[in-house]
């Protein structure tokens, strides 16, 4: 029987660096759903509709696809009608794009079996803002990964810088705090802990001690 973990926690949190470095150490598959709300985004921004235009973007969803892949090196990418876009959805627009877009029920509804299907016919790590909540339910391994505001937007902020975009510490952190309260406010599917995950505050940790702290927590409850 494969084996789900469910990562789940606000933007920042370090979900998607600590938990591709988790499956590694697990020889799990790594599933990164957030990357999917992104290409939706894109999708979006690409045709000139708003993030909030309800109408179109459920018309725009009768035409595209979306897909996650592994490339040689085990890495997930995400496709977009067939064109790689794993670096186009890593932008702060993108993200407020994918925030907005994720509160749409039908656009949830349109990545779930996708996202179910992996889990199906894989031992995986999979983060996202409702994968214990909604997406997968009965997962083995429930955590919430979270770390404050501020520690958050420094990260992003790092990231950022090292991939040479212009950006000030102070934008991402209002983006940040932005995005916590559209995730946490919306109708559908919320963030929030499930009721039997376990709280992980990275705040003071590093890489490496978040990494440690999570898969010692995997394979006990494993």
């Amino acid at each position: 029987m494969n084996i789900a973990i469910a990562i789940d926690g606000p933007a920042g949190a370090g979900k998607s660096t600590i938990a591709k470095m988790a499956a590694k150490e697990l020889s799990f598959i790594y599933v990164d759903t957030g990357a999917l709300y992104r290409a939706i985004g894109l999708c979006a921004k690409q045709s000139d509709i708003g993030s909030k235009d309800v109408d179109k973007i459920l018309e725009m969803l009768k035409t595209i696809k979306v897909e996650l892949a592994f490339n040689d090196n085990k890495e997930q990418i995400v496709l977009l009608n067939g064109e790689d876009v794993s670096s186009l959805i890593r932008t702060p627009e993108i993200s407020m794009y994918a925030s907005d877009v994720s509160a749409i029920p039908e656009v949830r509804a349109f990545l779930l079996d996708l996202q179910r299907n992996m889990a199906k016919t894989n031992n995986i790590i999979m983060d996202g803002r409702d994968i214990g909540t909604v997406v997968l339910p009965d997962a083995k391994v429930k955590i919430f990964l979270t770390a404050s505001p501020e520690v958050r937007a420094k990260r992003r902020y790092d990231e950022l810088i090292e991939k040479g975009m212009d950006v000030n510490y102070e934008d991402v952190l209002s983006d940040v705090i932005t995005r916590d309260y559209n995730d946490s406010h919306r109708e559908t599917a919320p963030l929030k802990p499930a009721e039997d995950s376990v709280i992980v505050d990275t705040s003071g940790l590093d890489l490496q001690q978040s990494v440690e702290k999570l898969i010692s927590i995997m394979k006990e409850r494993m």
